[in-house]
Parts: structure tokens; sequence; C-alpha cells
């Protein structure tokens, strides 16, 4: 508290001063200039930051918005007379437009792919800037009308302008980090796919992030159009800016909220040498690239991550999760009346999956009944997880049908699955390592509503709940703790807590004893005892044999890709095909001596 406090003093302080710098010096202009040149940069940052540090989609191509807020600017000046500053908002709204196409296309591309595409934008709308010669001015550029106030002034007006612009763009990155909204962004920065499988709807997700990232750098380039006074398309979609826009995001701290303010603060003095020096655009650019290599180098995690890191070094660590002990509390997980395990709760019909000429699943049948603990087991490479991956719209299928509670899902995305309470762990647990505990557990959810994008994420009746079934699977005084710093037998009960806010009917367990301590199986197992009471049904897939026999009634056998065997505990263990495919004829062997 007392660090965040000094923080908090600091950065007020820096706010105030700048604020009054103009008033204290007015006749200093070249500092004027540089400062305004800075709180532009920080602009652009910060909305980088928000579709690359927030949601993971690194773009080459920032400074296009910056020269589509100019553009739009620079031509309505020749058509309506009107201060260009009254217009700047205007080229807000044409970028956050353009974004939204953008988004529909671009954000299905992925990391590298992605990368490309963007750089390939910018330099398209150069293009077209040079080419639309009768619109834009072509290389001839645009000449806006000079400011109309007093000369006096010199840049004080254009300097509150940015100053506003940048404390803006701050306090959005900052709302967007704390709303279910940037929740969403960051899960799938961490995890695309296991986002999408807890019920974020990635699409509009990544949409509106790059809305957000888009909007404030067009209205900026609205107002730095008429703070230069010309425009031209090769100034306005400079490559080198977005070179600049992510090395400042990287050197201060990509993700952080003050990263990208922090690295404007050092990029545009350097900027400002590099100029003294040499006035080629290709030195700059050398020297721009370097400083890029070297921060991913020796400064990867920037400036702000790296002296965060190092204070909590000195810091207390965790008491180890074997000395806490373990409260299971039912009430935690909202009473269900047990629904009749007769009713068939999922159905999958001829379910078939390849891969190239690899069948991995081929005409796979079988029934779950509600209520049941049913396991799924095989050896590996028989189409368990592929099985499981198909069921929750990971992957779809080539062939077949699957049905939840008589309703047709193989055709729906993942997060309308979840909405219909189907949740799933994975044998490797893929939670979001960089999020505390409690920020797992309220990611998931329910359903999809608009006003809940801008809700807290972690305040509320899903906090709440939260804390609850993080004490349900003793797990509550970890809430604070990065989930990537667990132990693997931590993240397993997180992962379980994170499925129950769907509130599932039904659970796919992925190997839940696979790589935990022995002392913790039976923990997990009288868990899902506890649940399936309260009306869960879960599917298991598990190899610890002992576990599955304890735990679980029926018991489906899959082999190349199909079911081979159903049956109880007992029924299984003497199986010629199971035996065979499966456990083994010394298996057999030692469960009729048992028997006998």
């Amino acid at each position: 508290m007392r660090v965040n406090a000094l923080r908090r003093a600091l950065i007020g302080a820096i706010a105030v001063a700048l604020a009054l710098y103009p008033l204290l010096r007015p006749d200093d202009r070249y500092r004027h200039t540089v400062l305004i040149m800075i709180f532009l940069l920080g602009i652009m940052a910060v909305g980088w930051n928000v579709i690359a540090g927030y949601t993971g989609y690194v773009s080459l191509g920032q400074s296009a918005f910056l020269g589509l807020g100019a553009y739009t600017v620079g031509i309505l000046t020749r058509y309506v007379a009107v201060s260009p500053m009254v217009l700047a908002p205007l080229g807000g709204v044409v970028a956050a437009a353009v974004a939204v196409l953008l988004g529909l296309t671009m954000l299905r591309a992925r990391e590298h792919a992605f990368v490309i595409i963007t750089i390939a934008f910018l330099f398209l709308m150069q293009a077209i800037g040079l080419n639309l010669r009768g619109f834009t001015g072509g290389s001839n550029g645009i000449t806006l009308p000079l400011p109309g106030w007093d000369a006096d002034l010199g840049n004080v007006p254009f300097y509150f302008v940015f100053l506003g612009l940048l404390v803006l763009s701050v306090l959005m990155a900052w709302w967007i980090r704390r709303s279910k909204l940037g929740m969403g962004l960051v899960s799938i920065r961490e995890d695309e796919d296991k986002a999408a499988a807890i019920g974020v709807r990635t699409s509009v997700y990544k949409i509106l992030a790059f809305v957000a990232s888009a909007v404030l750098v067009g209205v900026a380039g609205g107002v730095y159009a008429y703070f230069l006074t010309f425009i031209d398309p090769r100034g306005m979609f400079d490559i080198l800016v977005s070179v600049q826009i992510v090395l400042a995001c990287l050197l201060g701290g990509r993700g952080t909220l003050w990263g990208p303010v922090l690295g404007a603060f050092v990029i545009i003095p350097l900027n400002e040498y590099t100029v003294g020096i040499a006035t080629g655009e290709g030195v700059r650019l050398f020297v721009f690239g370097l400083a890029l290599i070297l921060v991913v180098l020796f400064l990867p995690r920037g400036i702000i991550p790296t002296v965060r890191g190092l204070l909590e070094r000195r810091r207390r660590g965790v008491v180890p999760f074997e000395r806490r002990p373990v409260h299971v509390r039912p009430a935690a997980v909202e009473q269900v009346a047990v629904p009749e395990p007769a009713r068939p709760l999922l159905e999958l019909d001829g379910l078939t999956r390849s891969f190239g000429g690899l069948r991995a699943v081929e005409d796979c049948s079988f029934t779950i009944g509600a209520g049941t603990r049913t396991a799924l087991i095989g050896p590996n490479g028989s189409g368990k997880t592929t099985v499981f991956n198909l069921v929750t719209g990971m992957m779809r299928p080539d062939a077949g049908a699957i049905l939840l509670d008589g309703e047709r899902i193989d055709r729906m995305l993942p997060w309308d699955r979840a909405y219909l309470g189907l949740g799933r762990t994975f044998q490797l647990t893929r939670l979001f390592p960089q999020l505390s505990v409690v920020e797992n557990v309220v990611a998931p959810l329910r359903e999809f509503r608009w006003r809940d994008l801008a809700a807290d994420a972690v305040r509320g009746h899903e906090a709440e709940r939260a804390r609850e079934l993080l004490e349900f699977v003793g797990m509550a005084d970890f809430a604070r703790v990065p989930a990537g710093r667990l132990s693997f037998g931590q993240q397993k009960l997180v992962e379980l807590a994170q499925v129950l806010m769907l509130e599932p009917r039904l659970v796919l367990l992925d190997e839940p004893a696979g790589g935990v301590n022995p002392g913790l199986i039976e923990r997990i197992a009288d868990l899902i005892r506890t649940l399936n009471r309260q009306g869960i049904t879960f599917l298991i897939v598990e190899h610890n044999m002992p576990m599955v026999l304890d735990l679980c009634d029926p018991i489906l056998v899959m082999a190349r890709g199909r079911v081979i065997a159903e049956g109880s505990p007992s029924a299984i263990q003497s199986d010629p095909a199971v035996l065979d495919a499966y456990l083994g004829q010394e298996w057999g062997k030692a469960t009729e001596q048992v028997q006998a």
C-alpha cells in the first residue's frame, strides 16, 4: 500500500508539472514542441497497447490511424469553414469505422500473419494517398489553415489538447483493464482457444479492442494535421512511426498501464538526438530498429515489469499449498436437484475427424446419461482428447452429430456451447498465468450481454461467487497469487473452480489426476463426488485405473477412434476386447485372483 501511495503521488506530481509547464515557461517553444510529440507518441502507444499488450495481437500498422485522422480533417477543411480543431473528433470516427471493417477480416489471422497484414494495410493507405491526387492531393499533400488564435500563444493550445488526449487515453486503458472487457482481452492474449471455451466471445472482444486502439489515435491525427498545417501520405503513413510506437511500449512495459507513456518519454528525446546527428530517414530507421532489437534482447519485459519483479522478490513468499488445510464447502455450489440418470444429456452419433490420412475419431457414437460420472478410457492415441475437442468446439467434425440435452451443438461456436452449460478442463492445465487466481475464476461468462462488458471484472456477485468456489476447492488463500506461480496440482483445483463459474450441466475432465501429487488425487475425487451429488454430470478421461474404478460408473473404452466397450467397472475389467486393446492380460488375471 505504501508503494502504491508513493507511485500515485509521483504520477500526480508529474501530471501537475506538465500542466503548469507551458504557463510557467510560455516562451520555451522548442520544449513545448518536444512535449507535444511525446504526448502524441504516448497516445498512439497507449492505443497500441490495448490491441497488442492486452489482447496479444501485434500490429505494425498503427500509424495508419494517425494518417486517417489527419486526412479526414485535412480533406474536410477544403469544404467546410470550420476550425480543424472542431473537426478532429471526426478523425476518430473514421479511424474507428475503418478499425471495425479491418477487425471483421484481419483479426481472423493470428501471430505473424496478423503482423504482415497490418504492415500491408499501412502501405496500402500510403499508396491510396499518393494515387488519389484529386482527393488527397497526392504527393503534393494538403495545406491546412493556420491557427486562428493569437501568435503569442504559440503551440500552447495544441499542448493542452494533446495532454488532454493522453490523459483520456490512459483513463480509457485503465477502465478497459479493470472491466470484464479487459479481462476477456487478457484471456485472449494468454490463451485464445481456452478463452472461447469459457464463454468469451473472442471475435467481438477483438473488434472492440481494435476500435479502442484506433479511436483516440484518429482524433490525435486530426489535431496533428492542424498542428503541422501540412500533411502528405509519406509523412502520415510512415512505418518509422509504427516502429516508434512498438518500441515505446516494449521499452516501458507492454501490457502495463504506464509503460507506453514512459516509453514515449524516452523515445522522443532519442528521436530528437538522432535528428541532430543525422537527417537521413534510413539512419533513423536503423537506429530505432537497433534499439528495438536491444530492448527485445536485454529488456524483454520492459522497464516497469522488470522493476516490479525486483520489488516483488523482496516480499515474503506464499506459504506452500501443502501446509494449508482444505475445507470442502458444498454450499459454495448452487444446490441442484439430481436429474434422472436415464435421461441422455450428451449424445455423439457417428462422429468422425481426420488429420490428413489419419482418422483420429471414426464413426464414434455413445451417450452420457444425466447425473452420471462416466469414464472415457483407452490407450494413448485412441482419440479421447480429440473427442473432447470436438464436443467443446475447439475442432469441427468431418461428419456426425453432437447433441447436448437434445439440442444439436456441433455447428455452434465454443462460447455458445459454454453458455449451454458445457465446461471442460485440460490434461495440461490452461489457466491464464499472468492473471491472479481470482481473476482466472471470474473470467468465464455464462452468457454474453453488452452491458456486462463495462462491469468491474473482480467485483459484485461474480467476484463473491468466485471466492466461494475457491474456498470450495481449497484455494481461497491464493486468490491474489498469479496463476502461473501455482504448482500443477493447485492449477488443477483452480481450473475446476474456473469451470464451475459457468454453472455447467456437463463437465469434461481431461486427466484430473494426471501429474498430481498422490495425496491430492483422493481430494479431487471427493470434490467430483460432491459436485455430482449436486447435479453436475461428469465425463472423465483418466489413466489412473484405481481412481476410475472407484469413481466412475459406467465406463466407456475407446480404441482406434471408436468406442469398443461400455459397461460397469466389473464388466470392463473382464471384457476381452478391453484387455487386449488397453488393460492387458495381466490385469485380467489379477482381477480374477481378487474375485476368487
